[in-house]
């Protein structure tokens, strides 16, 4: 079983995230474990204060190292006999991506996520508990509890027995470096728009072929730097000169059946 350890101001916000979807599951299953640790708990101060002003000025107010560190060092022992990986979820940090998240998932990683809040984290904390720092992206958002849930909810879909159809998993996007094939269900024709005649044709290798030059013309237009990390096949690099020398319609659903 996995553990996910969760440092927060406000556990309650992870909490309502392991009532839900996969993480539930994952949960239910008994393929993973998630613990909130509140710094409020090792406060030195009566009123459970945890941050104060930072040295030199400037706006707002930064998380002090003492009650981040006591919240760290308890999720650390009571982790069990495989020290878990500390990561601080700050906008400093490295882009995370499915490659990390794949990695920590097959080992069963133990994780302890560290959510920032105001300013951040006194550099002493980063230096003397922090394996690593990640990021979701190029924004800023009010803590890291969203960025830990969305961390938690990537791994509990890769757990064993989690995903009812783990083919799922395998077909999704940036699992070969490339967008997602576009989707359809029924009704077969909504508000004039039909759905590309091929996925009703029962040709299950057309189908196929239809969905992989979907997802390399989608990776393409929206995604092209995708390709410096896995760079196009020759099968892949003839499908976009037969696309854009045919000047095919940007619309997947342009080829549209009404069975």
């Amino acid at each position: 079983m996995m553990r996910i350890s969760v440092v927060t101001l406000f556990p309650e916000l992870v909490d309502a995230g392991n009532r839900c979807g996969m993480v539930r599951a994952a949960i239910e299953k008994e393929r993973l474990t998630v613990a909130g640790y509140n710094p409020r708990d090792w406060s030195a101060d009566r009123n459970r204060r945890v941050d104060d002003r930072p040295f030199g000025g400037g706006p707002g107010m930064l998380l002090q190292p003492g009650p981040i560190s006591g919240a760290i060092d308890a999720a650390v022992d009571e982790a069990g006999a495989k020290r878990p990986l500390v990561v601080a979820l700050s906008p400093q940090g490295q882009r995370l991506d499915r490659h990390v998240i794949a990695d920590w998932a097959e080992r069963e990683q133990p994780l302890v996520l560290v959510c920032g809040r105001y300013e951040g984290f006194d550099q002493r904390l980063l230096d003397s508990r922090v394996d690593v720092e990640y990021s979701l992206g190029d924004l800023v958002l009010s803590g890291g509890e969203l960025a830990a849930m969305v961390v938690v909810d990537a791994i509990a879909r890769r757990l064993p027995d989690v995903v009812g159809d783990a083919q799922s998993v395998v077909e999704d996007s940036f699992e070969a470096d490339r967008l997602d094939h576009p989707h359809y269900t029924r009704p077969p024709e909504w508000e004039g728009r039909g759905v590309p005649a091929v996925l009703s044709s029962g040709d299950h290798r057309r189908i196929a072929e239809w969905r992989s030059e979907q997802a390399l013309m989608t990776t393409a237009r929206r995604r092209p730097d995708l390709f410096l990390q896995h760079g196009p096949t020759d099968n892949e690099r003839a499908a976009l000169e037969r696309h854009w020398l045919a000047g095919s319609d940007d619309n997947p659903g342009s080829q549209q059946t009404r069975d």
